[in-house]
């Protein structure tokens, strides 16, 4: 049920997602105006995503992004009806985005921590790794979708698609049989005192800020996901085909590197693969900015997607295992603030510069910063390189010197320093 509530989800937003922007570049042919609309998801996305992790970890997780999935039913049903009527407006975009900008996040850090309380833990890489999978599958999907429901003269029939899977995505959570609240949850106590021992956490984890700041640092100069319509113009000369082209062959990448996560499951160096990961994906950005022929686009395109997924899933899943299950909402909530925060600056950044240099100069810009982001945190954060995580096999046993009793440390984490 949580994971074929989460596909619903994320086909909702995607939907949504794609739909406005498209809509908003026909109607005013900016990227100024989908820069915009990223600085209305970061103003709305911030204090919401902090209230939703300390929510997550003290009410019904699944109860939670019930209510959080019926506004974007409620309001994406709004924005239908206004363009069946054609009284759509760009205003009326910008305040349902904003609208749902915060309550998607509201939800966000109760589905991840909820992953690792219907799973165990030997098989939570694997987890997150399906997860991501299927949910690539699903945008894979979408902007089939997207194109066959667009050929309507208008985006009715797109908006009227989208509130459907947001019923869906309402209704799945509440039919999941496991207690929704967290291990270990007082449920009592100020919400700002916990959102501040959240952040608090955080900060004196050794692991955790050097990701948060490693995905903030390489986003914020180069997020393109949501500006497929500048780039599908301004690289390709193309429109909605060629737009949704390219978000197929960025989900078609995700699911590539979903898989092979799948198989760094024995490789112990989990910080390491996100840092060369993100490496990797920032020398990809300066082809994608060189790329003048669609195909070879789209393929630049599968490889970013591809390790942008092995970075995201292997972050994902060090939260979850170096984390208690009281605080993996926050912590959840403070990996989903840095991610989105970088989102939505990255989206005003690449919009702005595309309209000041051109796409392709932006993406170079880009792609240079990510890689000296990367050697920064390599250097400066070593408790991300020196990262390492190694599994009990299940019914496995082992000799020890001196047998310890196995217990988890600070971080979640079994310790296994003393294990031949």
């Amino acid at each position: 049920m949580l994971w074929i509530s989460s596909i619903a989800a994320m086909m909702t937003m995607g939907l949504r997602v794609t739909g406005t922007a498209v809509w908003l570049y026909e109607e005013t042919g900016s990227g100024a105006a989908l820069a915009g609309l990223g600085l209305v998801e970061l103003g709305m996305r911030i204090p919401a995503n902090l209230y939703g992790g300390a929510l997550a970890d003290e009410v019904d997780r699944k109860k939670l992004m019930a209510a959080t999935q019926a506004a974007s039913f409620i309001f994406i049903a709004a924005m239908t009806l206004l363009e069946g009527l054609g009284s759509l407006q760009i205003w009326h975009i910008y305040v349902i985005t904003a609208v749902l900008s915060s309550t998607s996040v509201l939800g966000g850090p109760a589905r991840s921590s909820l992953t690792a309380r219907v799973v165990p833990r030997s098989h939570l890489m694997h987890a997150v790794a399906t997860n991501t999978a299927t949910m690539q599958i699903g945008t894979m999907i979408t902007p089939l979708i997207f194109w066959l429901t667009s050929l309507t003269p208008d985006l009715t029939l797109t908006f009227t698609l989208t509130t459907g899977m947001a019923a869906i995505s309402v209704i799945l959570p509440l039919l999941i049989k496991i207690d929704g609240h967290a291990e270990g949850s007082t449920g009592g106590g100020s919400r700002l005192r916990n959102i501040v021992d959240g952040l608090k956490y955080v900060k004196s984890h050794p692991i955790l800020p050097g990701l948060y700041l490693l995905d903030f640092g390489v986003t914020i100069v180069s997020f393109y996901r949501q500006l497929f319509p500048i780039f599908a113009d301004q690289l390709f000369r193309g429109g909605r085909g060629t737009t949704s082209a390219l978000i197929w062959a960025n989900s078609a990448g995700g699911l590539t590197g979903s898989f092979v996560v799948m198989f760094t499951r024995g490789y112990k160096a989990k910080g390491m693969l996100v840092l060369w990961a993100t490496l990797i994906y920032g020398f990809l950005l300066i082809a994608f900015g060189a790329s003048t022929v669609l195909w070879t686009g789209m393929l630049v395109i599968v490889a970013l997607g591809a390790t942008d997924a092995v970075g995201m899933t292997s972050r994902q899943t060090i939260v979850q295992l170096t984390t208690p299950d009281n605080m993996r909402g926050r912590a959840s909530a403070a990996h989903s603030l840095a991610a989105m925060s970088a989102n939505g600056l990255g989206q005003a950044e690449v919009g702005f510069m595309s309209d000041l240099i051109g796409a392709d100069q932006t993406m170079f810009l880009g792609g240079a910063i990510s890689v000296i982001v990367v050697f920064l945190i390599w250097w400066l954060v070593k408790g991300v390189r020196q990262y390492r995580y190694e599994e009990v096999p299940s019914g496995g046993a082992f000799d020890y010197d001196d047998p310890p009793e196995l217990e988890y440390d600070d971080y979640g984490q079994l310790d296994l320093r003393r294990l031949k």
